[in-house]
């Protein structure tokens, strides 16, 4: 099979959480540790950090990884979802996945997927350690694709940990308060393995403290011992607070030898995107008008973005937005400005909230918008009403940032 045609074949075949949702969540491991042990364990040939939260898990995982880079290592990243191809979710020192080694990983073993109803994210991981094994990386960096105690990557055996933030999200399958889904989340701390937690939340940080002392794992509040942070290429508002958690844990790094430089820390963050490929993270897309993108999609992650929005000089805000069916948009819709200009539209994917329901919610909330069958044809609509001293914003979903950059 041609690259577009296994792809073709994964997306039509395989369950997809990030497509179709609930149906195709998986709440154990099992077909991850039968896969594992088909493959002979081959994350068990490299050295590892997990990385879990719900906001921020993707920037500090693509910091750590440029700062590594910096370093001189062979950095394995692994994140989820992608924005444009598949392959953007397993790179080594910035470069994709070859579309040859998808092709023949998959043709090598599709029967076993069908016979094993395999996930696409079961396999996602399986290739992701299969291809880090054989190009031999020094160290990956793996986030966690949903939760933390029962997601595929919790097989891993890392040498430290990292949980950025938690916020209301996935509430389906995590829990409905936020001491539910950190009770998930801390299900990635392991016997004896260093533990950074990014953001001292009080109503969930004893969850973690009690699990760290439950399996014997040193436990760090990185906000409680960084005060300095560097200049970075990553410039959203919430980013301080992922960067207090990574260089928190590059010192835990150090002590497992690896050398790291404060020059590497300081180019590593300047360049983080140029390093890694990260898109999609408060990204410039055009001047005059100003149009930025943030993938940013539940209502905590949300906040620091319209903070930001509103503090940018501008003279009017249009908005486009677009959401899954799995969110609280109502929820989310409120905490936007109500004297912008919205554009409501929908992505192209089965588990897009369908703009009868969003133009439903909107009409509701009282916002002056008008409906839009998909994204692009929104961005379009906002571009001809924009002046040059307008901003526009891109967001509400991966998936409408996606169709955008």
């Amino acid at each position: 099979m041609t690259y577009s045609e296994t792809l073709n074949y994964l997306f039509s075949q395989l369950p997809m959480y990030q497509r179709e949702g609930k149906s195709a969540y998986k709440a154990n491991l099992d077909n991850t540790l039968r896969l594992d042990n088909y493959l002979g364990h081959p994350h068990q040939s490299f050295k590892s950090i997990h990385i879990g939260g719900t906001n921020g898990k993707g920037s500090s995982s693509h910091m750590i990884a440029s700062v590594l880079q910096e370093a001189g290592y062979k950095v394995g990243l692994y994140t989820s979802p992608h924005l444009k191809d598949f392959r953007e979710r397993i790179k080594i020192n910035g470069q994709e996945i070859p579309e040859n080694f998808v092709c023949s990983f998959v043709e090598k073993n599709k029967a076993k997927f069908e016979d094993w109803n395999l996930s696409f994210f079961e396999w996602t991981v399986g290739l992701c350690f299969e291809y880090f094994k054989s190009e031999k990386v020094d160290i990956a960096i793996i986030e966690v694709g949903l939760g933390g105690r029962l997601d595929s990557t919790n097989i891993i055996d890392p040498l430290m940990c990292l949980i950025t933030n938690i916020g209301l999200d996935h509430q389906q399958f995590l829990g409905n308060t936020k001491q539910a889904i950190a009770k998930e989340k801390a299900g990635i701390i392991k016997h004896r393995v260093p533990i950074v937690i990014s953001e001292t939340q009080p109503e969930v940080s004893t969850i973690f403290i009690e699990k760290a002392a439950e399996v014997n794992a040193p436990i760090l509040f990185a906000d409680q011992t960084i005060n300095i942070l560097y200049r970075s290429d990553l410039i959203g508002t919430y980013q301080p607070h992922n960067q207090k958690g990574i260089l928190a844990l590059l010192p835990l790094l150090k002590k497992q030898n690896f050398k790291i430089t404060d020059q590497n820390i300081r180019n590593g963050l300047q360049k983080v995107s140029l390093n890694t490929g990260l898109k999609g993270r408060w990204q410039t897309l055009q001047i005059n008008p100003t149009i930025i993108c943030d993938t940013a999609h539940n209502a905590e992650g949300l906040s620091y973005v319209i903070k930001q929005l509103l503090d940018i000089p501008k003279n009017e805000l249009h908005l486009i937005l677009g959401f899954v069916n799995d969110k609280n948009v109502t929820e989310i819709l409120n905490q936007f400005p109500k004297d912008a200009q919205y554009y409501l539209c929908q992505p192209k994917i089965p588990r897009a909230l369908p703009i009868k329901d969003l133009n439903f919610i909107a009409k509701r909330i009282g916002i002056n918008y008008k409906t839009y069958s998909t994204v692009i044809e929104a961005l379009s609509a906002a571009k001809v009403n924009a002046k040059k001293d307008d901003l526009i914003f891109v967001g509400g979903s991966t998936f409408v940032v996606a169709e955008v950059v």
